[in-house]
């Protein structure tokens, strides 16, 4: 029978993060299941305009953006949504559409993305009115779907576990050798240690852990001669006056390099340069970035206290460490620079990460859930 599937989303296009990501892959996803299910699919997106659609990812005729005209993206969604059969909201604000289209058609199954930190906290009326309503919670990882129970009363046959896939269109390496650019660029040589950090930089936001490993490094340096940290990631004025003073107190501004803002093209080079990523966070919903590492043949090292966990199989793909202990921090980090990253051993990790995140595995496990609903 065939389906009506409605992707609506906040913006995922015109700007870029893990949840961007996370959507632009479900996107694609969802218009290939459609494609050979013969059902009818359409996104909609509040704060892109059209001409921003990345059109790798689904046909223009599939998309339709509005601009941050809100007030007509939720009447269009509204008069859409009520004749579909499913309703995937990538985003909790986006929960007063759901509610208004579960009220006016209880028919309609309307889910949720639930991602990291925007459902880890008190949410407003109509939010918490919408997931006593809603038919389904799809969290990203085991972590956030916990979190989704206690903190929301969510029973347990409403939740599903729907891990992150590397994007399908991301440039994965077929060899694995430091970029000469990059070398250069910034006066390096291939048997300079780099330790590598990719996150969001924002003074508002003291969770991500590269404040711990920044406290390290004086320590590391006596330990491996010639180490350097580099730091990626778009900062706001207050963040690098913050990080510049920090790096500067620990007197290792020879030893820390930030690198600002990184395009999405450049990051699998990144990767490659480093001998090890880390980002010892403390509030990562799934932690997309780690799987990119690892599909790049990268070792990670992560936070165990929260959906980091599920980016590293449980341990079986990366190291989860206590990111309030420098001294464990310390030591994962030892252990893998210890260890020889030679080009088989990355591609050797790059297998198993896309043994587990691949979009094909992800498209299988998003087609069963859509096969239920409804029936």
């Amino acid at each position: 029978m065939s389906k009506k599937i409605l992707l609506f989303t906040l913006q995922s296009f015109s700007t870029t993060g893990g949840i961007q990501k996370m959507t632009r892959t479900l996107a694609h996803s969802l218009n290939h299941i459609a494609v050979n299910d013969k059902w009818d699919f359409d996104m909609y997106s509040a704060y892109d305009a059209n001409q921003d659609l990345m059109p790798q990812y689904l046909p223009a005729e599939k998309f339709r953006g509005f601009n941050a005209n809100k007030s007509s993206f939720v009447i269009q969604a509204v008069k859409k949504g009520i004749n579909a059969d499913v309703v995937i909201l990538t985003h909790i604000n986006l929960a007063l559409v759901g509610l208004i289209i579960k009220k006016i058609n209880p028919k309609t199954k309307v889910w949720l993305i639930a991602h990291g930190i925007e459902v880890w906290r008190p949410l407003s009326f109509f939010q918490n009115a919408f997931l006593k309503h809603c038919d389904k919670v799809v969290s990203v990882s085991n972590f956030t779907k916990q979190q989704m129970m206690s903190r929301h009363n969510i029973s347990a046959d409403k939740c599903a576990i729907l891990n992150n896939a590397v994007d399908p269109f991301m440039q994965l390496p077929t060899t694995f050798v430091k970029p000469q650019h990059l070398l250069d660029k910034y006066d390096l040589t291939p048997d300079n240690r780099v330790i590598y950090t990719l996150t969001r930089l924002a003074n508002s936001e003291q969770y991500k852990g590269h404040d711990q490993v920044i406290k390290l490094i004086s320590c590391l340096k006596v330990k491996y001669p010639g180490i350097k940290y580099v730091l990626s990631g778009q900062y706001d004025v207050n963040e690098e006056i913050r990080l510049k003073k920090m790096i500067a107190r620990y007197g290792i501004e020879d030893d820390v390099i930030l690198t600002g803002f990184i395009a999405e093209k450049d990051i699998p080079d990144y990767f490659l340069l480093a001998d090890v990523f880390v980002l010892p966070s403390k509030k990562e919903g799934f932690g997309i970035v780690f799987i990119e590492a690892l599909a790049c043949g990268l070792p990670v090292i992560c936070g165990n206290a929260d959906g980091s966990i599920d980016a590293i199989r449980n341990g079986e793909l990366g190291k989860a460490i206590d990111t309030d202990n420098l001294d464990e921090l310390e030591t994962a980090i030892s252990n893998v620079l210890e260890t020889s990253l030679s080009p088989q051993k990355r591609d050797s990790l790059q297998k198993k990460c896309l043994h587990y995140f691949n979009e094909d595995a992800y498209m299988n496990n998003l087609e069963e859930l859509l096969m239920v609903a409804n029936g």
